[in-house]
């Protein structure tokens, strides 16, 4: 190992020198020359060590930026008023779904570190500004829209291969979309929509969790994270935005539990289940102290099928979501009852709701031996999705016919190398009848993967 840090010092210096520099090295090794420095053993040392330490860093990332034709209005009266907007609106947009920046370090002795940034449709940009047109008063310009996340920040401690524990802000392994949600593990230009809308994505919460694997073929994890806040759920996304927090914390009055068990048995194939249950309601900073909520829990159950296979130059992926809300009826009258100036969306909710998808992509460049050997890949896919935020309902709950939709989506992925593609789509979206479809052509670029 020594001897191999000292390469890498003598390759540091031959790069850090002009080449008409001369090195060399005395018999002793305390000593390194040029004929512009001498390295002192203790130099020689303390280069070794930083070149150790940076050998233990890993950083790595991904991001998309996309380009949408959207054959569709997107006024916010096209669903209660579909015959005005018949066939008109169409527009386009280009974004930044994500871009997102891995931090991890190797501190030995089973204890690692993880972090992940996340900027959302390019971050927030706001300035402060002077103005002169308004006697010289000081004026808030935002910019841009957009988020700027903390998706992880988790320390993990290894005690062999079947036992892991991790602490920190962590992934909620629910669905296939949350832990698989890098561009280069779906197809379609944007997430896939069901899991997208119903549940969050990407799924993350500060909790502990338990992980590892059992023989060869089993991988297990166990999570106590804190509860969602069911002041934020609504009838367009159901429970998604109950994991998030308009404050500088997270309320954890109520506590959930996950459970996720993937199998490998088949080559090429893994099988997952994962499940979710946790109470919601008064998990907010402000819960009511009225008697007659006394025993409304709003407690959250989830249950999630999926699947990807990789061989003989298919991917196919697939998933199916179903969860339930008690005391849904509840919930939505309170909810609506809230001051228009809190964060709730004051809709209703619905006690049921699912979402199920599936892709299947093949590798055309597969056929041609020249593109093969230089491991580039095209595939040609097909995606079909199914998803309704208002499955279910209380009786006394109207449902939003526009909840309820069905997507087709065929297009080609572009990989030149591993980590980079490029995407191109036609999607097709089937509302109910007396609602217009919502149909696009998208194209992207994406990369995923570690820079060292």
């Amino acid at each position: 190992m020594k001897k191999e840090i000292s390469t890498i010092v003598l390759l540091f210096m031959l790069l850090a020198y002009p080449s008409g520099s001369s090195i060399a090295r005395n018999e002793d090794s305390t000593t390194i020359k040029t004929n512009e420095l001498v390295l002192s053993a203790d130099k020689i040392a303390s280069l070794e060590k930083l070149v150790k330490s940076l050998s233990k860093l890993k950083i790595g990332g991904y991001g998309e930026a996309v380009y949408s034709r959207n054959f569709y209005s997107d006024n916010f009266n096209r669903y209660s008023q579909p015959e005005t907007y018949d066939g008109k609106g169409y527009h386009s947009r280009v974004d930044l779904p994500h871009v997102t920046f891995f931090l991890g370090y190797e501190f030995g002795k089973g204890w690692r570190l993880n972090t992940e940034i996340e900027f959302e449709h390019g971050g927030t940009e706001s300035a402060v500004e002077l103005e002169a047109e308004e006697a010289g008063e000081y004026e808030t310009e935002v910019e841009r829209g957009g988020e700027v996340a903390l998706e992880q920040f988790w320390i993990e401690k290894t005690f062999n291969g079947s036992l892991n524990l991790r602490f920190g802000h962590i992934i909620v392994p629910i669905g296939y979309t949350n832990g698989n949600h890098l561009p280069t593990q779906f197809f379609t230009v944007y997430r896939p929509a069901g899991e997208n809308t119903i549940i969050p994505c990407t799924w993350h919460e500060t909790g502990i969790s338990l992980w590892g694997y059992l023989g060869k073929h089993w991988k297990y994890e166990v999570q106590v994270v804190p509860g969602l806040d069911s002041e934020l759920f609504s009838r367009d996304s159901w429970i998604k935005n109950g994991s998030a927090s308009p404050y500088e914390f997270k309320v954890a009055n109520k506590l959930a539990g996950v459970v996720r068990l993937d199998n490998y048995s088949v080559s090429g194939l893994r099988l997952g289940v994962s499940g979710y249950t946790g109470q919601s309601f008064k998990n907010s900073i402000k819960p009511s102290q009225a008697s007659k909520y006394n025993d409304v829990k709003g407690t959250v159950y989830l249950g999630s099928f999926d699947f990807d296979y990789k061989g003989h130059n298919i991917i196919a992926r697939g998933y199916f979501d179903y969860g339930h809300l008690m005391n849904s009826k509840v919930i939505s009258s309170y909810n609506k009852s809230l001051s228009k100036y809190s964060p709730s969306p004051r809709t209703n909710v619905a006690s049921g709701a699912l979402c199920t998808g599936v892709e299947v992509g093949y590798d055309i460049f597969s056929k041609f031996e020249k593109l093969q050997a230089e491991k580039k890949k095209l595939y040609l896919f097909g995606r079909y999705e199914y998803y309704d935020s208002m499955y279910k309902t209380d009786e006394s709950i109207v449902k939003s016919g526009w909840t309820k939709r069905q997507i087709y989506v065929g297009g080609l992925n572009f990989f030149p190398i591993k980590d980079i593609v490029f995407k191109a789509e036609y999607s097709a979206g089937i509302l109910r009848k007396g609602y217009n479809n919502e149909n696009s052509f998208s194209l992207g670029i994406a990369y995923a993967g570690f820079f060292n």
